[in-house]
This record gives structure tokens, sequence and C-alpha cells, in this order.
């Protein structure tokens, strides 16, 4: 942002453009997280960044805007993720070796972290036991950082926001390759352009 973000007028627009006219307390709590975290430290970097991070938890929880479990239950968990589960190739990329690690592992956060491989990277990145303990994911401060380094980084799928976010580059729609290919980039990618509306109005 060219100057400090307008809190007014932020939470008026994405109340009326984002949650239909009314925003909760604990999504305005997740917002508030989220752009705190943006502001401790990322503050200098690419404003659309934050906007599609927006877009992204927008989506991945839900309009939450909290860090959640993945919707579903132990025995979805089970046949999604899990190496005796039905998608045994799904299990083996996401490195869930051990018969329950679909359950385990299933995806937690603001962008939904999710298999044995991405919580040992985050385990170690953050130094926090998260094989012990996944639930941690859900703690704020974890899920925050997961989402803007992993975003940044490009730590989910090898590809980061200046892939396409950078100078006169802005593709909207492609960034969702970040997270999960295409899948709902379009609808994404029209959550992240209201965002970015919201905190394009500076004071």
């Amino acid at each position: 942002m060219s100057g400090e973000l307008n809190s007014r007028f932020f939470f008026d627009f994405v109340r009326l453009h984002l949650f239909d006219g009314r925003l909760s307390t604990n999504q305005a709590r997740g917002l508030i997280t989220i752009l705190d975290k943006w502001n401790q430290s990322y503050a200098s970097r690419d404003d659309r960044w934050l906007a599609y991070a927006l877009g992204t938890a927008h989506h991945e929880t839900g309009r939450t805007m909290l860090p959640i479990t993945e919707f579903g239950g132990p025995t979805y968990f089970f046949k999604m993720y899990d190496r005796e589960g039905q998608r045994p190739d799904i299990a083996k990329r996401l490195s869930n070796t051990e018969r329950g690690d679909g359950v385990r592992f299933c995806g937690r956060g603001f962008v939904q972290l999710t298999g044995r491989g991405n919580y040992t990277l985050w385990a170690r990145l953050l130094n926090v036991d998260l094989i012990s303990n996944p639930d941690l994911v859900l703690q704020p401060d974890f899920a925050t950082a997961i989402l803007f380094e992993g975003m940044i980084e490009g730590l989910f799928t090898g590809r980061g926001l200046p892939d396409y976010f950078d100078g006169s580059k802005a593709d909207w729609v492609n960034a969702r390759r970040i997270i999960n290919g295409k899948d709902k980039a379009d609808l994404v990618a029209s959550y992240a352009l209201k965002y970015y509306a919201a905190i394009s109005y500076t004071i």
C-alpha cells in the first residue's frame, strides 16, 4: 500500500462485497490477524500478494477467515489421503506412509496444509512439533506464517506469488497454481480482486 490502510473503508467494502453485508466478529478477527501479520512482516512487499493471500484464505476457509480443519471427517480423510484409502497415489505424493496419516495430516489452516510431507517441512521451518500435534497448524501465528511464507516462497506447489505478480505482471487467475492447480481459479481471482480494491484505498 502506498499509504496506511483505511480500515473503515476496508471493512465496509469487504462486508458489502465479500460477506453479503454482514461481517461476524470471528470473520473480522480473522481478517485482522492476517492484516496484522502482513503489516508486521511484509508491509514493504507487493500489495497484490496480500490481496491474493486474502482471496485464497477466503476460499480455503469457507469464508470463515479463521484457520480451520478441512470439511469432512475421519472416514472421508482416510478415503482421500491414506495409503490404504481410495487414492494411494495421492497418499504417496503427500508422503502419507503410515496407516492413519490420511486422518492425522488432513487439511488445516488458512490454506489447508495436507500430508505428512508438508507437516514435516513446516515443523522444521517453524521449529515446532507438528507431527505429534498437527492441530498446532490451527494456531493463528503458525497459520499466518504458513499462509504468507508458503505462498511467497512457493512451498506448496513450487510456484509462488512473485511468479504471478511482479511489476506490470498480474495474473490473478493462474496464481491459483500456487495452491491447487486451476481449481476454482476464476472464483478465487474474483475474491482477490475485491480484496485488492479494499486495500488500495489508503489514508
